[in-house]
């Protein structure tokens, strides 16, 4: 299933995409009304879903809606760094011996077609398409070997990044949290229509120009391994989201680099999944 969360006539709910259509699973009384809730309710109310959709859910035209993102708000946004050998190369780096992982702040969280922000402290915006994952169930001290029971599914992520505010701290945060620097979705995928997480191709394009192309076989701490990782140090919950790192490509490695400007369109594939796309404006005027 593609479980969605998406705006219609003004009202914000969850759903199934299949095809040109979301079924509203509001319409079946008794069922979760948020995305977390939905995950949290577990595996067998999901199965039951996938019976009662097209008879028991409101039938919405996909192009009658907003697609939001799948999580509004996750209680955790942790991402993981130099996690691709070719990404480390062009860095200049060496394979580290353990992950870098870092959080994204969940403000940052945005749809799958809404617009960055070039926030106007920076010049130097930049993509990194990525592979996510989300958890279904409270958990802690996973093996790899049953992280699979915990994965609610698989979306796209745009790391988005502002390299000198990235720098400027011992941290990641600050260059990976900026409002709008976090777009995810189309949908959470799940696993079954995934296959293999660890075998898809990954394509990121700026206004057409493809700038990365990767297989997540190449990732060296996959999603497995990841959950065993962050569930031996926390617990995970329903809704975080972990999003698995880049390949090589990004803006700020091109020679010359490239950032993003106003304007600009980052489109981000990842097969069995789907796609997003957000274009590039200018970070609106905030009164302080």
């Amino acid at each position: 299933m593609k479980l969605v969360t998406f705006t219609h006539m003004g009202k914000t709910r969850i759903g199934v995409a299949s095809g040109n259509y979301v079924y509203a699973i509001g319409s079946i009384p008794g069922y979760p009304r948020e995305m977390t809730e939905l995950l949290a309710a577990g595996q067998a109310l999901l199965g039951d879903l996938a019976n009662r959709i097209e008879r028991h859910c409101e039938c919405i035209a996909l192009a009658d809606i907003h697609l939001e993102a799948p999580v509004l708000r996750p209680p955790k946004f942790l991402a993981i760094g130099l996690n691709y050998a070719d990404h480390i190369t062009e860095k200049g780096g060496s394979r580290p011996a353990f992950p870098t992982i870092f959080n994204k702040q969940s403000t940052c969280v945005n749809g799958p077609y809404d617009p960055i922000h070039k926030p106007g402290v920076s010049e130097q915006v930049d993509y990194e398409g990525e592979l996510g994952f989300v958890i279904r169930r409270r958990c802690r001290h996973v093996p790899a070997a049953r992280a699979p029971e915990v994965i609610a599914g698989y979306l796209i992520v745009n790391d988005v990044s502002v390299r000198d505010w990235q720098t400027r701290s011992p941290t990641l945060t600050l260059g990976k949290s900026f409002d709008t620097h976090g777009p995810i979705g189309p949908w959470i995928v799940t696993p079954d229509e995934i296959g293999d997480p660890h075998a898809l191709d990954v394509r990121t394009y700026v206004n057409g120009e493809p700038r990365q192309a990767f297989n997540t076989r190449d990732m060296i701490w996959n999603c497995y391994r990841l959950v065993e990782l962050l569930s031996t140090v926390f617990t995970l919950e329903p809704g975080d989201v972990v999003s698995t790192g880049t390949g090589r490509g990004v803006g700020m490695r091109r020679d010359p680099p490239s950032f993003l400007q106003p304007g600009d369109v980052v489109r981000i594939e990842i097969e069995a999944i789907g796609a997003i796309e957000n274009r590039v404006i200018e970070e609106p005027a905030t009164p302080p």
